[in-house]
């Protein structure tokens, strides 16, 4: 059944996430300061930029040589070649380019600007540039934080790490599931009746995308320092599914 009333309690007061920190020792610690105590069917929603400083994924651009592909592209684009080129080691593939803007399928699967590489909010490197890739495998970092939780605090609590993501169409940026655990982050609804009997064709939910849209509201997207929201209240019976199962496969996409 649809949830009908939910919260969502922004964790304050979370530490700046160096490489090699204990997300899930970091996550415990939050719930103790904030005075909640987690429940079965509770989910945490996780920023990925967090996940991503504790893995360790920073490059230096310092260290980066630029391909011959990246330096011509640069061009075109009025980008650091150095950039560039970090932008093509994560990606599969340019979608669409023109000048300030590079679109590319991510190796994971997601279609999206500069491969998701930030540059916000973080600290400067020794003389230097450092950017945040995203994780290696954002469903795995969610399982490992669902597995460390449930075995701390002894409750079930689902995981959903978050993004802010262009859509294609759409202006504005929205939170979506990077990664998932412990819940369906899709939930397939063909087969059910709708309000007069019919049997739905199409419809299939993106369940962690709308939670971490949700949570989205409660992170902010600049200086507000929320990089983790619980939302509680939610209800569902699909089988549990990575995020991963919310990319759409190539041959069921008609703008590829």
């Amino acid at each position: 059944m649809p949830a009908t009333q939910l919260t969502l309690t922004a964790l304050r007061g979370i530490k700046l996430v160096e490489p090699g920190d204990d997300l899930g020792s970091i996550t415990v610690d939050a719930f103790t300061a904030n005075a909640l105590a987690p429940e079965d069917g509770d989910v945490l929603v996780v920023a990925q930029k967090i996940v991503s400083k504790a893995e360790g994924r920073y490059v230096d651009l310092a260290t980066v040589s630029p391909s011959d592909q990246a330096i011509a592209l640069a061009r075109s684009l009025d980008k650091d070649p150095q950039f560039v080129q970090v932008v093509l080691s994560e990606a599969r593939r340019v979608v669409r380019h023109r000048p300030g803007l590079l679109i590319v399928e991510h190796r994971l699967g997601f279609v999206m600007a500069n491969a998701g590489i930030d540059h916000s909010n973080l600290p400067s490197a020794e003389g230097g540039e450092r950017v945040l890739l995203l994780p290696k495998d954002p469903d795995g970092s969610a399982r490992r934080l669902h597995e460390h939780l449930a075995g701390a605090l002894g409750a079930k609590i689902g995981i959903v790490i978050s993004d802010s993501f262009g859509r294609a169409w759409r202006k504005g940026t929205v939170g979506i599931a990077l990664g998932a655990a412990g819940l369906p982050a899709l939930i397939d609804m063909r087969g059910r009746p709708d309000l007069f009997g019919r049997a739905l064709q199409v419809t299939e939910t993106g369940f962690a995308d709308e939670i971490a849209a949700a949570a989205g509201l409660v992170m902010g997207q600049a200086d507000e320092a929320v990089p983790m929201v619980l939302v509680r209240g939610l209800g569902w019976s699909a089988p549990e599914l990575p995020a991963a199962a919310l990319v759409r496969p190539a041959e069921h996409d008609l703008f590829r």
